[in-house]
C-alpha cells in the first residue's frame, strides 16, 4: 500500500509540474518579464501576508472541523496541530490528482496510521465534504445572481457545467448518506449500464461499490443523532470558504488599487471557484489561471492582471502546495523512523527470546 502511494504521488507530481510549466508558458510567453517582476516588486507586503494568513485560516477552519467531528465520534486525543497535518496532507494530494480525487483517501489512510479507526476517519471526511460542497454551491449560486457581470462571454457555459457537476456530486453524496433504498436503485441502474457495455467482473465491482456505500450509510446514523454537529460542520464550511474568497481582494489592495470593494471581489472569486472546482485537472491548473484572467481583468486592468493572477494563485494555491509537500515529506520520514525503531525493538525481543530458548535447551 505504501509503495503504491509513493509511486502514484511521484507520477502525479511530475504531471502536476508539467501542467504548471505549460500553463505559465502559454500565459506569459507574450508578456514582458521585466514589467511583471516590477509589478510584483511594487506590491504592499502587508496585504500579501494578510492574504497568506486568510489561507491559513482556511486550512485551520477545516482542521478544527476534523477535530470537532472526531471528538464527537469519541476520538478525544486529536489536537488541532495533528488535524492540521491531516488537512495539509489532504490538500497536497487533492492538488496533484485530477478533480481532487486523491485527497480524501490519502487523508483517511494517514488518519488510520495515527490509530484513528477507519470508519470514524471516513465518516469525518464525508461530513466535511458535505459541508464544503453545500457552502461552495450555495455561495456560487448567490454570488452569480448578485454579480451576473462576472459571467460575461462564454464563461456562463463553463460556470453552468461546473455548478451542474458540483450539484450532481452533492446530490449523489446526500443520497448515499441518507437514502439506502434510492442508493440501491442508483447502484442497480449503474450496474445495468455496465452490463450493457459488456464490462467484465460485474459481481466483483458490485461488491466493491456496495462496500463503499455502507460507509456512507453509516454516516447517516451519526448525522441523525448529531444533527447539531452536522449543522456546525456546514457553518464551518461557510467560514472556511469566506476566508478563501477574500484573498483576491488582499492582492487587489496589495497592488495599490481601490475602485472595487470586498463584496465585488468575493462574488467574482465565488464564481471562479464554482466554475473550475469540478473540472478534472489537478489543482484546476490551466483553467483556473485562464478564467481568473477573464473574470478579474476589469478590476485589475490589463497592465496588472498577469501579476495579480500570479500573486493570487501563489497565495491561495502554490504557496500551500509547497508547505503541504514539506508536511508530507516530513511525516513520511517520521513514519519511516518510527517503523525503523519498532523493527529494531522487534529484533531485540526476537534475539532475547532465542537466547532464552537456547538457555532452556542447554539446561
Amino acid at each position: 500500500m505504501r509503495k503504491k502511494i509513493d509511486l502514484r504521488m511521484i507520477r502525479n507530481l511530475i504531471f502536476f509540474i508539467l501542467l504548471i510549466v505549460i500553463t505559465f508558458w502559454f500565459i506569459f510567453k507574450d508578456q514582458s518579464l521585466e514589467d511583471l517582476v516590477n509589478n510584483i516588486k511594487s506590491t504592499n507586503i502587508f496585504y500579501l501576508i494578510l492574504g497568506a494568513l486568510l489561507m491559513l485560516g482556511y486550512h485551520l477552519t477545516e482542521s478544527h472541523n476534523i477535530r470537532c467531528i472526531l471528538h464527537a465520534l469519541g476520538e478525544r486525543k486529536i489536537s488541532l496541530l495533528k488535524a492540521l497535518k491531516f488537512t495539509l496532507i489532504g490538500f497536497f494530494f487533492s492538488s496533484i490528482t485530477p478533480a481532487a480525487t486523491g485527497g480524501q483517501p490519502i487523508e483517511i489512510y494517514y488518519m488510520t496510521k495515527e490509530k484513528i479507526s477507519g470508519p470514524k476517519a471516513t465518516m469525518s471526511s464525508l461530513i466535511i465534504l458535505c459541508g464544503f460542497q453545500i457552502s461552495t454551491i450555495t455561495l456560487g449560486i448567490i454570488c452569480a445572481i448578485l454579480n451576473p457581470s462576472t459571467l460575461k462571454g462564454g464563461l456562463i457555459w463553463i460556470y453552468l457545467v461546473g455548478i451542474t457537476i458540483n450539484g450532481a456530486a452533492l446530490f449523489f453524496l446526500l443520497v448515499c448518506v441518507f437514502s439506502q433504498k434510492l442508493t440501491k436503485k442508483i447502484t442497480d441502474l449503474f450496474m445495468l449500464i455496465l452490463k450493457k457495455l459488456k464490462i467484465k467482473n460485474l459481481d466483483k465491482k458490485r461488491m466493491e461499490i456496495e462496500k463503499g456505500l455502507k460507509k456512507y450509510n453509516k454516516s447517516s446514523e451519526f448525522i441523525k443523532t448529531h444533527m447539531n454537529e452536522f449543522i456546525k460542520a456546514i457553518i464551518r464550511g461557510f467560514i472556511q470558504i469566506i476566508f478563501y474568497y477574500s484573498v483576491p481582494y488582499c492582492i487587489y489592495k496589495a497592488l495599490g488599487l481601490n475602485s472595487y470593494n470586498l463584496f465585488q471581489f468575493f462574488t467574482m472569486q465565488a464564481v471562479l471557484f464554482t466554475t473550475v472546482s469540478a473540472l478534472p485537472l489537478p489543482g484546476s491548473i490551466g483553467i483556473s489561471e485562464t478564467i481568473f484572467l477573464k473574470i478579474f481583468e476589469n478590476a485589475f486592468g490589463k497592465n496588472l492582471i498577469s501579476a495579480s493572477m500570479l500573486l493570487s494563485r501563489g497565495v491561495t494555491f502554490y504557496l500551500y502546495v509547497i508547505i503541504s509537500l514539506i508536511v508530507v515529506v516530513t511525516n513520511a520520514i517520521k513514519m519511516k523512523n518510527v517503523k525503523g525503531e519498532i523493527d529494531k525493538k522487534v529484533k531485540i525481543i526476537e534475539k532475547e527470546n532465542l537466547y532464552i530458548r537456547d538457555l532452556k535447551e542447554a539446561i
